[in-house]
Formats: C-alpha cells, structure tokens, sequence
C-alpha cells in the first residue's frame, strides 16, 4: 500500500511541474526613457502588443580589494 501511494504522489508531483511555464530570455536595449515609458529594441522577441513582460536590469559587479 505504501508503494502504490508513493508511486502516486510521484506521479501528480510529475505533472504538477510539467505543466508550469518556461520564462523565456530575451537580450534588450533601452532607446529611449519618457517618464514612465520605456523603448527598447530586442533581438529575436515575439511580443505582441499588451503582452505582460518582467523587466530586471543588469547588476554591476562591485569591485572588491584590500
């Protein structure tokens, strides 16, 4: 019985992770800032208009020393 509920719960955590969505990289530069209106230009996007898109900036790396 314990096999069959473990065999089970594999199963549905199986599909369970299958279903989510892949976050898709895109490579960016921003053209032009207008207050809260951002133009970039992106190689190779396939966005439509209204399409919702997470934006996360560059970080620069700190330099560290003695």
């Amino acid at each position: 019985m314990k096999k069959l509920v473990t065999a089970v719960m594999v199963v549905a955590f199986a599909l369970s992770t299958a279903s989510l969505v892949v976050a898709k990289t895109v490579n960016c530069t921003i053209d032009n800032v207008d207050g809260d209106k951002v133009t970039m230009t992106c190689d190779g996007a396939d966005f439509k208009a209204g399409d919702k898109v997470k934006v996360k900036a560059a970080g620069k790396k700190a330099l560290e020393g003695c």
